[in-house]
């Protein structure tokens, strides 16, 4: 008896001292995640020396708060800029659009840093998709370059939302409502549709889409070769684009560090999200990868 519980003992110890080893690797692979992390999202461009074609992603949803918001490209348009070392600045481009606000915000601050650094070029390079207000701040562009089979365009504004009339009535729930305004219940999904409230909103609409094609005339100017089927909310392919004026010529990001602007190195200025999101994020990916692959002895399926 007395040996048994020896042996058990000393298996504890074994066990405890095993799992005191994982744990403090567990931990040396989170600093040091942590220490990567931060220095590539702080550090790593600003390492860059000698002339260079400076590049930021445009990538997402346009929209505050995301990748693809204002304060994040806007900052690395900035820092790209700033650097005398870059001699131009491409701005790629995958975005079906998003927020009308936040692609204002950023065309405007394009046509500032090109009017303050006036020897600087900057080009859009369209990726996949540059739509709505992908394609806005495109226009912001000394010029625009796209692949053949690029999607382009979808100049409009849309907005959309559901109607549930009488679907209260059917399923026996009391909807209570109280209001301050006549039409503070503007397009209430459970409402019949108000004529009055309706014309508003087409011409809200209409304001902005006067707005946008504004922009695409003024960036575009004697470019544009269609008619007002550009500005109908359709898309072209990058081939169909360069016929119409939408877009300069065909070309990728290298192409145009390569060969217009003479400066094959590319340095990335992409403002990169906070090093907290960005470890969690991976955190989360690894775990997941690592119980698909049955590391934890199962499998997902």
């Amino acid at each position: 008896m007395l040996r048994d519980i020896a042996t058990a003992g000393i298996r504890e110890q074994r066990r405890a001292r095993h799992w005191g080893i994982f744990f403090k690797i567990l931990t040396f692979a989170y600093l040091t995640a942590l220490l990567y992390l931060f220095w590539q999202g702080e550090y790593a461009d600003s390492a860059a020396k000698g002339k260079h074609t400076a590049l930021v992603e445009l990538k997402g949803i346009i929209a505050p708060g995301q990748e693809a918001g204002a304060d994040n490209v806007v900052k690395g348009l900035r820092d790209a800029f700033e650097n005398d070392d870059a001699q131009a600045v491409i701005l790629r481009i995958n975005s079906p659009g998003g927020s009308p606000v936040q692609a204002g915000y950023i065309n405007d601050e394009m046509r500032r840093l090109r009017e303050k650094y006036p020897d600087k070029p900057l080009y859009a390079v369209i990726a996949d998709i540059a739509a709505s207000g992908g394609y806005y701040v495109a226009v912001a562009a000394d010029e625009i370059y796209a692949d053949k089979a690029s999607l382009i365009g979808s100049i409009g504004v849309r907005m959309d939302g559901f109607g549930f009339v009488g679907a209260m009535d059917k399923v026996g729930v009391e909807r209570r409502l109280f209001v301050a305004g006549d039409h503070k219940a503007l397009l209430d999904p459970f409402l019949p549709l108000d004529e009055l409230e309706a014309g508003h909103i087409r011409r809200l609409l209409d304001d902005i889409h006067d707005q946008f094609i504004e922009v695409v005339k003024q960036g575009r100017g004697d470019s544009l070769t269609g008619g007002e089927e550009l500005f109908s909310g359709l898309i072209w392919t990058g081939d169909e684009s360069v016929r119409l004026g939408l877009v300069d010529a065909l070309g990728s990001a290298g192409y145009v560090a390569r060969e217009v602007v003479g400066e094959e190195e590319i340095v990335d200025y992409t403002r990169k999200r906070d090093w907290v999101t960005r470890l969690s994020d991976r955190i989360g990916s690894g775990l997941t990868a690592a119980l698909e692959s049955g590391l934890f002895g199962t499998r997902i399926r």
